[in-house]
């Protein structure tokens, strides 16, 4: 599926998407990006037939001591059966420091940037599934369907198998089930 353009309306059908995908591969793990529990809860629905990480927004993203999802919103979720995981971003964390500070391009942001060529949604699959698996909150070997969005909620689905961080390059992109156009 090839969305007409990026963002949040493309949500639902991601969601549709992923889990249609889900059950026809028998995949059981999703593992979806959500920086404030709005896509999150979008997977609710499932999550007596699936197992479901949520990666929120490393903290102090958007300043020192900031977490773009409430306490409450992570206690919620988990209440619901979704497990909620937050850590540095694999594809920038201590890269974009060096880059800021010595304005040089480092190997990982070529990674990132290279992945945003299929989309940002892809970046972000790719990076939240090393998450997930470094953070052991899924299965080295397993392949999962990771969700991720452009700015906010879902437009892209990817079935993939992750590998760690240490060896992203291992990781395998199976299949882009949906994203959007790039203009």
């Amino acid at each position: 599926m090839l969305f007409a353009k990026p963002g949040k309306e493309n949500t639902a059908a991601t969601v549709e998407l992923a889990i249609a995908a889900a059950k026809k591969q028998g995949i059981s793990t999703l593992v979806v990006a959500s920086n404030s529990g709005w896509s999150a809860e979008h997977l609710l629905p499932y999550v007596q037939d699936f197992h479901i990480v949520v990666i929120g927004q490393v903290s102090g993203f958007r300043g020192p001591g900031t977490t773009a999802m409430p306490k409450e919103k992570r206690d919620e979720l988990r209440e619901a059966g979704l497990s909620v995981y937050h850590t540095s971003h694999v594809l920038s964390g201590v890269e974009r420091s060096l880059s800021s500070r010595f304005q040089g391009v480092y190997p990982v942001e070529i990674i990132a940037h290279t992945l945003r060529m299929f989309s940002q949604g892809v970046k972000v699959c790719v990076e939240i599934s090393t998450m997930a698996l470094d953070g052991d909150m899924i299965e080295e070997g397993q392949d999962i369907i990771a969700l991720a969005g452009t700015g906010g909620g879902l437009d892209t689905a990817v079935l993939l198998r992750p590998a760690h961080a240490q060896r992203i390059l291992e990781t395998k992109i199976h299949e882009i089930l949906c994203k959007p156009y790039l203009q």
